[in-house]
């Protein structure tokens, strides 16, 4: 990815690339949107690194960012490396995702930290995103960052109250053991094939199908991965009772982003 240095910010044009259907789609839960002189500005973490970025038009600007942390960092977070416009015009082989790629067509898949975005599904589960942010906010406030497993393997749901999280604490703390004490191995996990990557993360309490999948596309990168809920299996029932076309096989997952998105808006609209 080529970019400029300009005083303290890195800036880089990337068509394909919209911070609002990015960041506010509903698979990463600490951006905030804030005002500025931009188009569109957002602050948030990815883990306990911290960036504010903003758009004007095709150009992204990270600010008081180093060269360093663009290529080591952001580069790949933001999957700047992959060629969406070849992904988009792939998936428009289907009328739909055509539709769908057109009007979303700057989402772009995070690559996030495993451990953080297993800890974020689990206080998904049957949750809106104000919620989510609101408790993944205080956890983040109490331990002074996102905490490790091993920091968390040492509380208990009572202990969690704080959180606010209800039925969803005794699930953080069943993650955290089973992480942190080798149970269930992360590195491994990422080089296990899907199916068996699946059945192992549903081991953990309280973690279902949904769960386990967006682990599989958000924290793994496993485009493979095909995350079903409300919104999706209306799409399923509407479109594709007979399954997903050829044209998303392997990149199912960044299929459903488009789709999510289309159809969630279609809707409200």
């Amino acid at each position: 990815m080529e970019y400029t240095v300009n005083k303290n910010d890195i800036e880089i044009i990337c068509p394909d690339f919209n911070l609002d259907e990015t960041l506010d789609c509903g698979q990463a839960f600490r951006w905030e949107k804030i005002d500025s002189e931009y188009d569109i500005t957002y602050k948030g973490f990815f883990v306990d690194r911290f960036l504010r970025i903003s758009q004007n038009g095709e150009k992204i600007i990270f600010h008081d960012t180093t060269s360093e942390d663009f290529e080591n960092v952001w580069t790949d977070y933001f999957d700047l490396n992959t060629d969406y416009s070849k992904i988009k015009l792939q998936l428009s082989e289907d009328e739909t995702l055509k539709k769908a790629c057109d009007f979303a067509g700057g989402i772009r898949l995070l690559k996030q930290d495993l451990w953080e975005t297993l800890v974020s599904f689990i206080i998904s589960q049957n949750n809106n995103i104000p919620r989510i942010k609101g408790i993944i906010s205080r956890l983040c406030e109490h331990y002074g960052h996102f905490p490790t497993a091993v920091e968390l393997s040492a509380e208990t749901p009572e202990s969690l109250d704080f959180l606010r999280a209800g039925f969803r604490a005794k699930y953080i703390v069943d993650a955290s053991m089973k992480i942190s004490s080798g149970e269930i191995d992360a590195d491994q996990l990422k080089q296990m094939p899907i199916a068996d990557a699946k059945k192992t993360l549903m081991t953990i309490k309280g973690v279902g199908n949904k769960v386990s999948e967006c682990v599989l596309l958000f924290g793994m990168y496993r485009t493979e991965a095909f995350p079903v809920d409300v919104w999706i299996k209306r799409v399923m029932e509407s479109y594709y009772p007979n399954g997903l076309p050829d044209c998303t096989k392997g990149i199912e997952g960044i299929a459903q982003q488009y789709l999510f998105h289309y159809i969630r808006n279609l809707e409200k609209n």
